[in-house]
């Protein structure tokens, strides 16, 4: 296939001409904004149905209730542990570099109270019993019409239990939400096709509204972050994907087109469809991909656990807040319950970072100077969870012996090989 057919290609070139639209033309390029808004609530507008039927689906199929149980536990642990290191390494990076330690002294205002406002007060609901509670629906509907995706992986799991246990008597019924499934993948593939559209219009939104200037100040906390999920990326997820016996590169090169999708829109979701396909196509079980790729989108945020801690030490910086120790060990205890939330609402970080600071002696209104460069700092922190995610599914799979080895010869580092002996 030509390089200029390509999404990867086509994506590339929207995120490059959003750049130079938003340097150039920035009262234009803000008027883009609806290209990528529309796109990523179409794609998220078919993620609770796809959620819901294939994890029914994937439990039905599974027959063993106790090999749900085995990946359920494998997943949680998995993730707490790499979402623990991901918070401690966050915290150690900010402190190594300090990079809110030379922000002028930051003044109390009207301006900078109510840009927060709207973040400090959904702080309020979201303790960790509210969190909880928030898990079970209204109602069996309310779950889709709101988008709550725990709520809809949490009725999902329920009559993937009920079908499991019926088997063969509810063969038809679990066959034809498998159809379903693919029929909303088939609508997938179509929105997809206007990735490209999506990331010059998110491009050149960002880069228009808040300029390439308004970096300068806060460039530090932002290289800090770029350069800490790289470094998780390349080192903690390279080195369990190489104990795992795989590619953490050639894994990446086969997300190559999720990863310009979430790049350009900086979303995650915008690219789960697509992720999911995949590695089902590489050999990942159908069931351990429903189960695990969901889970991870609410409990395994990587990049969002680097940036919650860095956020929160660069504004302790900034405000010349000193913090204890056990304050900061504090910290970490709150961020690893908040932090599973993340995703679940609109503005999920700024949210859970306010209800982290309302346990810290750091003034909230310190949240107005992240405000304008949150935006910038999302992709890294979307892309970080994507790749995350990746990695944890694949590896839990093999931890189940649910992977494909033959099909997965693509992530191995040397495929080409691979497959020439076994082809003699």
């Amino acid at each position: 296939m030509k390089i200029w057919k390509s999404l990867y290609f086509q994506v590339m070139l929207g995120i490059i001409a959003g750049v130079l639209m938003g340097c150039f033309f920035p009262a234009a390029a803000v008027k883009m904004e609806p290209l990528g808004t529309a796109f990523v609530s179409a794609v998220k507008m078919l993620i609770a149905p796809i959620i819901f039927t294939t994890i029914v689906t994937g439990i039905a199929s599974m027959g063993d209730l106790r090999k749900l149980g085995s990946v359920g536990w494998k997943s949680l642990l998995y993730f707490e542990v790499v979402s623990t290191l991901a918070l401690v390494i966050g915290l150690l990076v900010a402190h190594v570099f300090q990079p809110g330690a030379n922000m002028p002294p930051l003044k109390d205002s009207v301006e900078a109270f109510s840009a927060v406002t709207k973040y400090t007060a959904a702080a309020e609901s979201t303790g960790t019993v509210d969190f909880l509670l928030k898990i079970i629906p209204k109602t069996f509907v309310s779950a889709f019409a709101e988008g709550e995706i725990l709520q809809v992986l949490f009725l999902a799991i329920l009559c993937g239990l009920v079908l499991a246990k019926l088997g063969d008597r509810a063969a038809d019924l679990t066959r034809l939400l498998h159809q379903t499934s693919q029929l909303f993948f088939g609508i997938v593939g179509i929105i997809t096709r206007a990735a490209p559209v999506a990331a010059f219009g998110a491009m050149a939104f960002t880069v228009g509204k808040y300029g390439l200037e308004t970096l300068k100040s806060l460039g530090l906390l932002m290289a800090c972050v770029y350069i800490t999920c790289a470094l998780f990326v390349f080192v903690v997820l390279g080195l369990i994907a190489r104990l795992h016996g795989f590619s953490l590169w050639r894994t990446l090169c086969y997300i190559k087109e999720e990863l310009l999708i979430v790049l350009g829109t900086s979303s995650s979701e915008s690219a789960l469809p697509g992720l999911m396909l995949k590695l089902e196509k590489v050999g990942c079980d159908d069931a351990i991909v429903g189960i695990v790729v969901h889970a991870g989108y609410s409990f395994n945020l990587d990049g969002t656990s680097i940036y919650l801690t860095m956020a929160t030490i660069f504004l302790a910086q900034a405000t010349h807040t000193s913090l204890t120790l056990g304050q900061e060990v504090g910290i970490l205890g709150v961020l690893l319950l908040t932090s599973k939330g993340a995703a679940a609402v609109t503005g999920g970080g700024f949210i859970t970072l306010a209800a982290t600071l309302k346990s810290t002696p750091i003034p909230l209104t310190g949240l107005s100077l992240l405000i304008g460069v949150d935006r910038f700092m999302s992709e890294a922190r979307a892309i970080t969870n994507l790749i995350g995610n990746t990695v944890a599914t694949i590896v839990i799979a093999k931890w189940e012996g649910a992977f494909d080895e033959e099909k997965g010869a693509v992530l191995k580092s040397t495929p080409a090989r691979t497959q020439l002996i076994k082809s003699q």
